[in-house]
Order: C-alpha cells, then structure tokens, then sequence
C-alpha cells in the first residue's frame, strides 16, 4: 500500500493510527538478505528504484521483483541482463525483454506527459544498444522519444539533415564512440539540455571509451552534460527528470 493511500485509510477509519505508524516504519525497505529493496523511492524521486542485473543470479532478480509486485509497484526497469537470465525470469514474472539494450521491463509504459520530446541520437550504428537502453527508459517513464541513428559527423550533412529535430526537441541524448565529436555539433546546434553518453566503440586509442568521454567532457558547447561511458540508462533517466521539471513546478 502506498503512502497516499494508508492516510486515505487512516482517515476513513479502515485502519488506526497505531497500524498506519507501524506500516511507515517497516515500509522504507524490505531486508531479504542479499538485497535491501527500496520502497520509498518513488515517494522521494518519483520513480521506482531499478534493478542493475548484471552481477546479479537470475533468482535474485525473482525474489527482487517479488517484493516489489508485493509492495504495489507496477513498473519495473531491469538493465544489464543477458537472453538466458531474462529467459529464466520470464518463467516467473512477465517481463518484456529487449536484447540489444539488454533491457528488461516489468508492466506497461507509462503515458507520454513530458514537456516536450526527447531526442536520442547516435553518431554511428554501432552505438545503438547503448541508444536503445536509453530510449526504452525514457519511454517506460512515460516521454516521447525520436530516435536519430547513425547521424555521426563523419558526413556532417547527415547531422545537418536532422536540424529541425535538434532544434524542437526537449531534451537531446547524443551517444557516440571514437572521438565524440557528435556531442559537441548538437550542442552548438541546439537550444536545449544535452546529454552526452561516450560509448566504448572504437580503434586501440578510444581505450573502451575514455577518449570519447574526456572530449565530451571538454566539449566548449555550452550546456552539454556527461554520463559514464556507455550509461544509456542514466542518459534517459536524467532526460525524463528534465523533461517532466513542469510537474516540479506543479503546472
């Protein structure tokens, strides 16, 4: 039972206040051992907590999702899990599971709500299960989401050919590997939050990333922000609080 509706009991009279107390008390997390399962997330940053698969057995993320369907939530993100791990779930628990963002969700998309609509572009195809992780993201937390693929600026008229998106959008998650050149373009393009993703694609000296990520980080476009190499779902986590700061405002 959520907050909201253990005070609507309490006021009808359906449950004391005593009980109501001793629900609060045990409700800001559930200890099953090797996992502490937060469930006062939501309350405080408006979205369920996610379960971060990889590492974890398959029947840990069962008992995981158990507790949470126990507790009421609905919606439930998965991220890093492989084909066979996401098959063994399944048998449990009814899951959607999207192999090349290694993404699994439990229940529907929320609607789309946000401000306006967020962009997630890649400089190449190579880029796209990084792409996927954070398009699927921000699409489960209830955003319209455009994506832009292989746009890199190894032919800057393919970018160039995108400029009525890049400048209506909300938000603009840009993902590249190699150099990360593609962050700084759309920076120096766009009028809005961009979020850089440097993935771990490319030649001996990308070193799995880094060099994409101390580019983006150094990028001279104003208002370009970073995320860990290959972090497509912090990208379209942070896009979905950014695009949704109205209801911040109470509009």
């Amino acid at each position: 039972m959520n907050t909201k509706a253990l005070l609507e009991n309490v006021k009808s009279g359906k449950i004391s206040v005593d009980d109501a107390l001793l629900k609060i008390k045990l409700a800001p997390f559930e200890d099953i051992g090797f996992a502490k399962v937060d469930l006062h997330r939501k309350m405080r940053q408006g979205v369920p907590e996610v379960i971060y698969g990889a590492g974890k057995t398959a029947d840990q993320i069962i008992k995981i999702i158990d507790v949470m369907i126990k507790n009421e939530q609905k919606s439930i993100i998965i991220t890093r899990i492989d084909n066979q791990t996401a098959d063994i779930i399944a048998k449990k628990h009814n899951i959607t599971y999207y192999s090349d963002a290694k993404l699994a969700l439990f229940g529907d998309f929320a609607e789309a709500d946000g401000i306006g609509k967020i962009i997630v572009a890649t400089g190449g195809t190579s880029d796209i299960p990084v792409a996927e992780e954070a398009a699927l993201t921000a699409e489960f937390l209830g955003n319209e989401v455009t994506r832009l693929y292989d746009m890199g600026v190894a032919g800057i008229h393919r970018t160039l050919s995108h400029i009525e998106d890049i400048m209506n959008a909300s938000v603009i998650i840009a993902i590249a590997g190699m150099e990360g050149a593609l962050a700084s373009v759309i920076g120096g393009l766009a009028d809005c939050p961009v979020i850089a993703v440097p993935t771990s694609v490319g030649y001996g000296t990308a070193f799995n990333g880094l060099t994409a990520l101390l580019s983006m980080l150094n990028s001279c476009a104003s208002g370009v922000s970073v995320v860990n190499i290959d972090n497509g779902f912090g990208a379209g986590y942070l896009a979905h609080m950014i695009n949704h700061m109205n209801i911040k405002k109470g509009e």
